[in-house]
């Protein structure tokens, strides 16, 4: 278990970029197409940047190599049965920090080994196992301390445990929303949004209510795993209207940014009835293979300033240097503070390989290119939602 979780045992493309890649070709037989990686710095960082609130790393690996950015990146085939030979193992680093805000309300957990973290609480659980969390809390830090102590803890007492994941997942958020309302110690006003990725064997199944978001590198391409629950979001804007509710300004019945979160019992009605602010998560559901390289998951306070396709690319060079998803993740936590976010920050790596990310080749052509690698991705990207 990773430093930093004190939960008590037993018990699922976007623009810009931090590497812009600039093909240059000749006319000329025999000349190739060599890529130059440079470093995109976007503002001023802070003068409390060096200060991190909290950093923690399951694994320290030395670098495989010396990697020189400037040469041309050669080709790693995966082996013909793919996917069906590929057996994940968990690597996680994690990085905090307050940001311009005078509290910090943010959550974590990072579990690699959720088969010894059980013991023998849970029977027939497919291994290899793992848990992470973010939980970015508001109005104070009940709520999502809370939820982070115990979320897990409904999750594996749920009779649906472990033989079918997802409806043990929705029914631990509803009940752990409705045991938060009723620790009469702790300000059932605040609250939290939940993302959490609950991974066995190869099948990892994502959970968010909320604008936490988690995000998928793959060979290099940024993957959406979840979905921003913004009010002025079509899809939750119709289910807030349709009880009742209204967006004012963009805010949840004008004082709410996300249109999802656990706890907010002041805007809640009884246990049990739907209500514009909903608790349930949205799930979903990969299958990890030797092309998914690592998961990213963040606050909002990450992605207000930096694109999905943005942070993959940054913590992808990361992990190719130094291979350390604690590094990668303090990284990406630094660049959002260069872009002056304003909001707590917290970045969780996971790692689904012990060794760093494979070089790409950008294949040889004598036709001039007039797009990145990163731009490549992000239509990629876009090819594949059609």
């Amino acid at each position: 278990m990773a430093a930093g979780t004190d939960l008590s045992p037993p018990f699922a493309l976007l623009e810009g970029g931090y590497d812009k890649e600039k093909g240059s070709s000749s006319d000329e037989e025999g000349s190739g197409a060599h890529e130059n990686l440079k470093q995109m710095m976007v503002g001023k960082p802070p003068r409390h940047i060096s200060c991190m609130r909290h950093c923690v790393s399951t694994a320290r690996l030395a670098t495989a190599a010396e990697l020189d950015s400037d040469n041309v990146i050669e080709v790693v085939k995966p082996p013909s049965d793919g996917k069906a030979a590929f057996i994940p193992v968990f690597r996680s680093g994690s990085c905090t920090e307050i940001g311009p805000k005078p509290y910090m309300e943010d959550e974590h957990v990072c579990i690699d080994n959720l088969e010894e973290y059980l013991g023998t609480a849970v029977q027939d659980f497919p291994t290899p196992g793992a848990f992470y969390g973010v939980f970015d809390g508001h109005g104070g830090t009940d709520a999502a301390s809370f939820i982070r102590k115990n979320l897990l803890k409904f999750m594996v007492e749920d009779s649906h445990f472990p033989r079918c994941m997802d409806k043990a997942i929705t029914s631990a958020f509803a009940k752990a929303d409705h045991a938060f309302a009723d620790a009469h110690s702790l300000d059932s006003s605040s609250g939290t949004t939940a993302l959490t990725a609950l991974i066995y064997g190869r099948t990892m199944l994502i959970a968010n209510a909320g604008d936490c978001r988690a995000v998928l590198g793959k060979r290099g391409r940024a993957i959406e795993l979840s979905r921003d629950h913004k009010p002025n979001c079509s899809i939750e804007r119709r289910r807030i209207e349709k009880l009742g509710g209204m967006v004012y300004d963009g805010y949840l019945n004008g004082q709410l940014s996300v249109a999802r979160a656990l706890g907010d019992w002041h805007m809640k009605g009884p246990k049990g009835s739907a209500c514009p602010l909903s608790a349930e998560p949205e799930l979903q559901e990969a299958i990890l293979g030797e092309e998914d390289e690592f998961l990213i998951m963040g606050c909002d306070g990450l992605w207000d300033v930096m694109s999905s396709q943005c942070a993959v690319t940054i913590a992808r060079k990361e992990l190719m240097l130094h291979n350390d998803p604690e590094r990668c993740s303090r990284e990406l936590v630094r660049e959002a503070l260069k872009r002056n976010t304003c909001d707590n920050l917290t970045v969780v790596v996971i790692c689904f390989s012990a060794d760093p990310p494979p070089r790409i080749e950008i294949p040889k052509t004598r036709v001039r290119r007039s797009i990145s690698a990163e731009g490549l991705n992000f239509l990629k990207g876009a090819l594949d939602s059609v």
